[in-house]
């Protein structure tokens, strides 16, 4: 999926070539997705490790976490429990090329952190973001899952199709 997902990116951005905008930041919605957070967490990978010291969970090997109709999928998932043992997660934590997918719209980043509580995942690292016919880049995204607002940060790059196309 992370392999289609870049061949698609790359063929896109390489035929986009519209008004390329740097920036420092830029909000932007996305998906105009509001995902319940208190939905129901699936994860699918190829291994678990479990630590009862710490109260952690890592999930190894195509990792899919799919929460409503948000599905983030990364090599390696770390899932941290609250203090009540494994019944509340705090927060998962994704590495190995992250791929996040809404509706139309999909990220990818090195990794990412996604705060249960706050409703909000973070990407950082050569995140690129497609939008329709639009394309961004930046070194970090922070997604809001409440409202759907989302601030790119970080030498943003925009690529905009008139239209939307």
């Amino acid at each position: 999926m992370a392999r289609r997902f870049s061949l698609l990116l790359g063929a896109m951005l390489a035929a986009a070539s519209i008004a390329v905008l740097p920036a420092t930041a830029q909000t932007i919605a996305f998906g105009g997705i509001r995902a319940d957070t208190t939905a129901e967490v699936q994860v699918n990978a190829d291994s678990l490790t479990v630590d009862q010291s710490d109260g952690s969970a890592v999930f190894s090997g195509n990792v899919v976490v799919s929460q409503g109709a948000m599905r983030l999928a990364a090599a390696e998932v770390r899932v941290e429990y609250g203090s009540d043992g494994q019944r509340e997660i705090n927060r998962l934590l994704a590495s190995g090329g992250v791929t996040l997918v809404s509706g139309d719209d999909a990220a990818e980043a090195e990794s990412a952190e996604y705060s249960i509580t706050s409703g909000t995942i973070v990407m950082i690292g050569n995140v690129v973001l497609l939008q329709g016919g639009n394309a961004l880049s930046a070194e970090r995204l922070t997604v809001d899952l409440v409202t759907g607002a989302a601030t790119a940060e970080g030498r943003v790059q925009t690529t905009l199709s008139p239209g939307g196309n």
